[in-house]
């Protein structure tokens, strides 16, 4: 097996990609520690059962720069193929402000193709390439040096065996044309917006069920602090101080380090000077901020009168839907795209793009009255009215 850790062996291998119609590629990373994805390594692999296929190390490779792999992302004629990418392309976009063009992501594909709801990497393997992993090297420290033999044979069998799922896949997509499904799910993992996280916004995901308008006025200032700092000091959020935490200081409002002092959930690290004086920053600009820019919920959403019964007529023709199409039911609508189309709601997603052909127009005929459903032994069949 051949590592690669200087700049221009880099860009040979990216060079002889470029050749090639695809591409396979995989990284392995840290995160416990740190806020960004700590780059570790990257696998990539040429077409064909005897292709090429290297190990890229970035800790090895100090002075390497991965521009070439972002000339190679740029590449069109070359697809850049990924299981489950978001977390790659995070540190990508991160890294190098980059996105591979054109992408196939084999987790969403196999969706598309009926293998279920956020299949496996191993799952894919047994079922498509008719092998078995190696899992011991799973949760290994890959930011450790030298790695073993183990560890750079679990890591290129990452894309090896990728090679088999994607040409099936693949095939697989364009028998069903179902190819423009695909390309519409893998818009949002090129899109800036997903990898790009805003302190303001930062509180929309604390679960809270309080609606008070201070009180969420206190959960968004303390989570737009802790966002600035764990981004700024490149630290996990919950290094600064946890959710649990956040909502006690939210209720409890402490005014100094005394009273801060006092908290039962905020851990040693969040007692810092630095962080307990951003905390007590943030809770006295929530105290001044006036009635009109507090923030609030979704008040339409959660007042949503749903129609039970046809939220359940909804399931069952998604179910229906699902499986004569051989498609993931969740790919296709969550539980609160259904509650919200019996609740009269059209601005969903299940109503838009391939959604829309495969379930959505079916969906809305159903609750005009044009269509009933039936069953026939254990299928249910659309009728029309």
């Amino acid at each position: 097996m051949r590592t690669i850790t200087t700049t221009e062996d880099l860009a040979a291998f990216c060079t002889a990609a470029k050749s090639q119609p695809y591409v396979t590629i995989d990284t392995e990373f840290l995160r416990e520690r740190t806020y960004w994805s700590k780059l570790c390594l990257i696998q990539m692999a040429l077409p064909g059962k005897d292709g090429d296929a290297v190990l890229v190390d970035p800790i090895l490779g100090t002075e390497m720069s991965l521009e070439p792999l972002y000339d190679l992302f740029r590449h069109t004629a070359t697809v850049k193929v990924f299981h489950a990418a978001r977390q790659d392309l995070e540190i990508f976009f991160v890294e190098g402000n980059a996105f591979p063009d054109p992408l196939f992501d084999t987790q969403v594909a196999a969706m598309v193709c009926g293998f279920g709801e956020q299949v496996g990497y191993e799952t894919l393997v047994k079922k498509i390439a008719k092998e078995n992993l190696d899992k011991t090297s799973r949760f290994t420290d890959w930011s450790r040096r030298p790695l073993t033999t183990a560890q750079a044979e679990y890591a290129l069998a990452d894309v090896t065996h990728l090679r088999v799922i994607y040409e099936f896949l693949s095939a697989q997509i364009a028998k069903s044309d179902r190819t423009k499904w695909v390309q519409e799910e893998l818009r949002v993992l090129t899109d800036p917006a997903t990898y790009t996280v805003h302190p303001d916004e930062a509180w929309q995901r604390i679960k809270t069920r309080t609606t008070s308008g201070r009180f969420l006025a206190m959960v968004k200032e303390l989570a737009r602090f802790r966002e600035e700092y764990a981004q700024k000091n490149n630290v996990p959020r919950s290094r600064v101080m946890k959710d649990d935490a956040l909502l006690e200081l939210a209720s409890t409002r402490p005014t100094n380090h005394e009273e801060l002092g006092r908290s039962r959930l905020l851990l040693r690290e969040g007692r810092k000077p630095e962080i307990a004086e951003g905390i007590l920053a943030a809770i006295k600009s929530a105290t001044e901020m006036k009635p009109e820019d507090m923030p609030r919920v979704d008040a339409g959403r959660e007042q949503l009168q749903v129609n039970p019964a046809l939220a359940d007529l909804l399931r069952v023709l998604l179910k229906a839907k699902s499986e004569s199409l051989g498609v993931a039911s969740k790919l296709i609508a969550s539980a609160a795209d259904l509650d919200a189309i019996a609740a009269g709601e059209r601005d969903v997603e299940a109503l838009k793009g391939w959604r829309f052909e495969a379930f959505g127009d079916d969906a809305l005929r159903l609750c005009k009255g044009e269509i009933a459903l039936t069953a026939k032994g254990t299928e249910v069949r659309v009728i029309r009215l």
